[in-house]
């Protein structure tokens, strides 16, 4: 699965969004309004989903090619349909 995406880009980002779920951490224990901690919620929400498009970006460009290429055609779309309902649940 490490041909499939640019994996030092992902961590940069997973990385980020350890430290804003830390930050949103801190934010319970400083009393912030609780808006304020839900917008961070959000933020960090929306970075994952991010990261998810990445992966499934991946997924498109290297498996199903793959897959397809050398003719399992029928597992690649298993897998591809999998990825996809994966991705959807993530909302």
């Amino acid at each position: 699965m490490k041909q499939c995406m640019d994996s030092g880009s992902l961590h940069r980002r997973l990385k980020k969004i350890i430290g804003q779920v830390q930050a949103i951490d801190k934010m319970v224990d400083e009393d912030v309004p609780c808006e304020d901690i839900l917008s961070q919620i959000n933020a960090a929400k929306s970075a994952l989903h991010g990261c998810g498009k990445v992966i499934l970006e991946g997924h498109i460009k290297h498996c199903v090619r793959d897959g397809i290429d050398h003719g399992d055609v029928d597992k690649t779309i298993d897998n591809f349909t999998k990825a996809v309902e994966r991705f959807a649940n993530m909302g």
